[in-house]
């Protein structure tokens, strides 16, 4: 295909009590070889003046292939005209160069108050699609448009919500005109000088995916727009879990630290957040809540979380030391406990473990433990066995997952992680995302020579997930290195969501 190509431009005048106002809309396939890209609509209206509209990504296609969309509106006043009839081109520029979709420097042009145009040569085509499902919707709106030149006997939309397990059937309907409840008239569909346009509505009430397919029927023939061949897919927000030790008070410039994590939290949205060797002056043991590193971050949020922290020993002879959970949503409940021999608050093998239980939309209830375990030689292996012990307690048929997340001071491959894969009860969320072969031969397949494969893996901080959660991990990345937020501790943080199976 070509660097980019327009597949359509919507080009429709409102009438309502509030004004009268013309939207563009231009929607594109762009190659997705480079990330220096940048889209561009130029255009011009019936004045004649030049303009650049940037595009902006919407959603990918095919490894190679991203869609891109543009859009504007304008309000008729007495000091403005809209722009009526408009001629316009597509120019992508990267660091390599600059290309152009436009009909061959002919521009391509679209009537005002004309609809949808279609450009690509396809009978049927799924328009205006969204690219996410938002919070508390429940209602889908498709249009589809359909050749103008092809009278369709049935337009359906094929859908699921829980990837093909049941299968719905949604018809579209097309109609003349419709009645305007702003305008309180009838307004007719802009379409009638261009394609056709078909409407439905899908009713998926909580579910937090949606995937679908569209079917033109016409005299026995049946056309499909089913995204070349990927379905068209759409979701909530997923899960985002955020863990990072913070080195207990040892980093230099540690103020500026704080405010970088607190900005990494807030623009990854992070849903959850795991924090070790938190810290607070130690007061003579009675601690300092002003000081504790966790609520310094949080109350440099735009919306503080929910706090749950709990310390396990004294470090660095000056440091009541602990770990935290922050989360933006309510705890359903939450606990503290040693897991180590060890009660002691002077002794560093004292290992205290803080759990909470959060209610995460479209998802049900997950129960999140944040640890930091001592090393094998230390105690490790008594440590994880009372922490899984601990886990399967509060188990129960109304938890979709359960989360241990954390640095459990265990090479990746060494004999702290040969426990846990021997235990068959949890996985390693940063492999399943992101080195599937290898998970597949560690965690599925049990190859005796899986410590092989890990060999340069030097990671000691694990989200471990249970493998009869209703969840699954969808990404993972490595956070707060040089080129990611900078660094923040003598560990990298780790970033990673989770969506229903």
């Amino acid at each position: 295909m070509d660097k980019i190509q327009l597949l359509y431009v919507e080009n429709v005048i409102s009438r309502k009590k509030t004004g009268v106002q013309q939207n563009l809309s231009f929607f594109m396939r762009v190659e997705s070889s480079s990330y220096d890209k940048r889209i561009d609509v130029l255009w011009a209206g019936e004045d004649g003046d030049w303009q650049t509209l940037p595009a902006n990504y919407h959603s990918k296609l095919e490894h190679d292939q991203e869609y891109w969309q543009a859009q504007v509106s304008f309000q008729l006043s007495p000091a403005k005209s809209l722009p009526g009839n408009i001629r316009f081109g597509l120019r992508c520029r990267t660091s390599a160069g600059e290309c152009w979709d436009n009909k061959q420097g002919l521009n391509y042009s679209s009537q005002a108050d004309s609809g949808i145009k279609v450009v690509c040569a396809v009978p049927v085509l799924n328009t205006g699609f969204a690219n996410k499902l938002e919070d508390g919707q429940k209602n889908i709106p498709i249009t589809v448009a359909v050749d103008k030149f092809i009278d369709a006997d049935q337009v359906t939309v094929h859908w699921t919500t829980d990837n093909w397990r049941h299968t719905h059937k949604t018809p579209c309907h097309f109609k003349r005109a419709y009645w305007d409840k702003e305008s309180l008239s009838n307004a007719r569909n802009p379409n009638q000088y261009g394609v056709a346009a078909w409407k439905g509505w899908l009713r998926i009430g909580q579910a937090f995916r949606l995937e679908y397919s569209i079917s033109l029927e016409r005299h026995g023939q049946v056309f499909w727009d089913n995204n070349r061949g990927k379905n068209y897919s759409l979701s909530r927000e997923p899960l985002k879990v955020l863990i990072l030790n913070l080195h207990c008070y040892q980093e230099d410039n540690q103020d500026y630290k704080f405010s970088q994590i607190a900005k990494a939290i807030d623009e990854l949205n992070a849903d959850v957040v795991c924090l070790q060797e938190v810290a607070e002056l130690w007061n003579g043991g009675a601690g300092d809540w002003a000081s504790n590193s966790a609520r310094i971050i949080n109350d440099r949020l735009p919306t503080p979380y929910h706090i749950h922290t709990d310390w396990s020993h004294l470090g660095f002879d000056k440091y009541r030391e602990g770990v935290a959970i922050l989360s933006k949503y309510p705890f359903v409940k939450q606990d503290a406990r040693y897991v180590s021999d060890s009660h002691d608050a002077y002794s560093i093998h004292s290992r205290k473990v803080v759990m909470a239980q959060i209610k995460a939309p479209y998802m049900g209830r997950v129960n999140v433990f944040s640890a930091h375990l001592s090393w094998w030689e230390d105690g490790f292996a008594g440590q994880f066995k009372r922490l899984c012990e601990w886990a399967e307690t509060q188990q129960s048929a109304h938890v979709g997952a359960t989360l241990l997340c954390g640095d459990f001071n265990i090479a990746a491959g060494s004999e702290g992680y040969h426990l846990v894969v021997d235990g068959h009860q949890y996985d390693d969320q940063y492999l399943a995302a992101n080195s599937e072969g290898v998970f597949e031969k560690i965690f599925r397949v049990n190859d005796p020579h899986w410590q092989d494969y890990p060999s340069d893996d030097y990671r000691i901080d694990y989200i471990f997930l249970n493998k009869t959660s209703e969840l699954h991990v969808t990404s993972a990345r490595v956070l707060f290195t040089d080129q990611d937020y900078g660094r923040v501790s003598d560990h990298c943080g780790y970033f990673m969501t989770f969506e229903p199976k």
